[in-house]
């Protein structure tokens, strides 16, 4: 069976590395990671994308270290495919004013740049991506591992998605979805040709993690998860955010496309209690640790900051656990066809995002009424109904998933497959 072709949206971010790692310690059999398109959130852009950087470097430190001590090298997607890496806008659709997530400390990983600089990348890698910076004489060793671009990281995903044949890319979304509203707006049916798109975000029964009611992807770019979200309507301007004055937005989407997107949502309510707790985890990289593995290392370092920062929040009662958000969305491309993932009751649900709302910015609203809905044969409208929440041919058509093969499973299953 060939792999699932993926692209991973990305802004790291702790949970995101994770994801990253658990992706590309896959098998070659399972996943082939196309492209990790990088955008701001957790933290600044050139943090994030020092990040993704930093991730290679430390594997092509890991991969030789395992080497030279005999171990497996694991990590088959990681040694047989070279993905692109290009980089997103520095801000949201419709707000240059960058909202801080203070969770993944200042540079998004707790500080392991500085505390092991020697597992860093020299800062000559901001030449693989813009022009004007001085590089290095030699072409940097975990270069082997990724190519980079120059090329705005939505048109990278709009290039292949238009040389894929059409439904065999999948794109995992682990941050802000500023770069799929890019994309989805240069060439929407382009953008259409992508098999499913596994969103990380929103807070649709539970409390948002940002605001009482918003989740803080959804929040830090309300407008382009509106404009994603509305790909999924038979009638896309039924849920399009409105036009706020005297600011430059992306057009309307055609009246008539080929077809919807097909968009998996994994918010809140399923990501939060798929926990990696500190025991466990500690637990199991005491060894690494013991044998100096330069992964172990780093990964061990913005862990404990992790770890820190959440038992300052729920204080030393509670075993401190870190909700396994993003690399969730992962776990689904490797066993998404376990029956164990669930759909909630009456999918795909109508699921809108608010984008001026004072107080509820970023929340996703869904119709709990309970109200007869048309029966499609001879109604297909309620009359009044002026928003469409009940109709069946406006409004949303979200896939959210409420259960997963076993929130207990996912942390002991993660860790076998980083360190073996």
């Amino acid at each position: 069976m060939a792999p699932r072709k993926i692209i991973i949206d990305t802004d790291p971010g702790g949970d995101d590395v994770m994801a990253m790692l658990l992706a590309l310690a896959s098998s070659p059999e399972e996943l082939e990671v196309l492209m990790i398109s990088v955008t701001y959130g957790n933290v600044p852009l050139d943090s994030c994308l020092r990040n993704v950087v930093g991730l290679f470097h430390v594997l092509d430190h890991e991969m030789e270290w395992r080497k030279e001590q005999g171990k497996p090298l694991g990590y088959g997607v990681l040694r047989t495919y070279r993905p692109i890496v290009a980089v997103g806008p520095e801000h949201a659709l419709e707000d240059e004013i960058l909202m801080a997530d203070n969770f993944h400390g200042s540079d998004g990983l707790h500080g392991v740049h500085e505390a092991h600089p020697h597992l860093s990348p020299a800062d000559t890698w901001k030449a693989l991506f813009k022009d004007g910076f001085p590089c290095e004489p030699e072409e940097p060793s975990y270069l082997k591992y990724f190519t980079p671009s120059k090329t705005p990281a939505h048109k990278e995903i709009l290039r292949i998605l238009k040389e894929e044949p059409a439904d065999t890319v999948s794109i995992c979304a682990l941050g802000p979805l500023t770069n799929l509203a890019l994309a989805a707006s240069e060439d929407p049916e382009t953008f259409l040709r992508v098999k499913e798109v596994a969103v990380m975000g929103g807070a649709v029964e539970c409390e948002g993690n940002v605001t009482p009611v918003a989740e803080f992807n959804t929040y830090a770019d309300a407008v382009a998860t509106a404009r994603v979200f509305a790909l999924t309507s038979p009638n896309p301007a039924s849920t399009m955010p409105p036009i706020p004055k005297d600011k430059a937005t992306l057009p309307p989407y055609p009246e008539k496309l080929s077809k919807t997107l097909n968009l998996s949502l994994f918010p809140l309510d399923i990501t939060t209690p798929h926990l990696l707790n500190m025991g466990f985890f500690l637990e199991k990289i005491e060894s690494q640790l013991a044998v100096k593995s330069p992964l172990g290392i780093w990964v061990n370092t913005f862990m404990s900051g992790l770890f820190r920062q959440i038992a300052s929040m729920v204080g030393t009662e509670v075993e401190p656990g870190l909700s396994l958000h993003d690399p969730l969305t992962i776990w689904y491309m490797l066993t998404g066809s376990d029956p164990a993932w669930k759909l909630a009751k009456g999918a795909p649900e109508d699921i809108r995002i608010e984008t001026s709302g004072q107080w509820t910015h970023g929340m996703h609203v869904s119709d709990r009424r309970g109200r007869t809905r048309p029966d499609g044969v001879t109604a297909f409208e309620v009359a009044g109904d002026e928003a469409g929440w009940l109709s069946l041919v406006r409004g949303n058509r979200i896939n959210r998933y409420v259960s997963s093969p076993g929130e207990m499973a996912f942390a002991p299953f993660l860790m076998e497959r980083l360190f073996g």
